[in-house]
């Protein structure tokens, strides 16, 4: 069986179950609907699909010209090591390149540094430019 990517949006139900998988969505309980939303307004992405089931996605955030943000790279964990992630990934860096948008950000999963280096991503120094706050409101 061949997994297809498409840049088309999986169903709201569909993407909430793989964001599920995660374990990201403990700290603010986001609903479908919400995390559909998110997703809409990307500047693009990937889904990835076996026999229609979805495996697997990754978005990007961008302004188009200058600031570009990967994030959501999910991929399934029955599915994991089988490529997906990077098949993914490499799409969506592809699409950067295609854009000539050169200045890519990401945040990353625990664990998951190695992955995002064999892209030529690089860890910020600790005394390097960059702050986030996370703040728990209603949705």
């Amino acid at each position: 069986m061949e997994i297809i990517y498409t840049e088309s949006l999986p169903s709201k139900g569909e993407f909430f179950d793989l964001y599920e998988t995660t374990g990201w969505n403990t700290a603010f309980d986001y609903s479908d609907e919400v995390l559909h939303k998110a997703i809409s307004n990307s500047w693009y992405s990937v889904s990835a699909r076996l026999d229609n089931r979805l495996v697997g996605f990754g978005r990007i955030v961008s302004d188009g010209f200058y600031q570009t943000f990967i994030c959501d790279l999910i991929v399934h964990p029955d599915f994991q090591r089988q490529g997906i992630g990077m098949k993914i990934m490499q799409l969506l860096m592809d699409h950067c390149k295609k854009m000539n948008v050169n200045y890519i950000q990401l945040s990353c999963a625990k664990g998951k540094v190695g992955f995002y280096e064999k892209f030529g991503f690089h860890v910020r120094p600790s005394d390097a430019p960059g702050m986030h706050i996370l703040v728990k409101g209603s949705n």
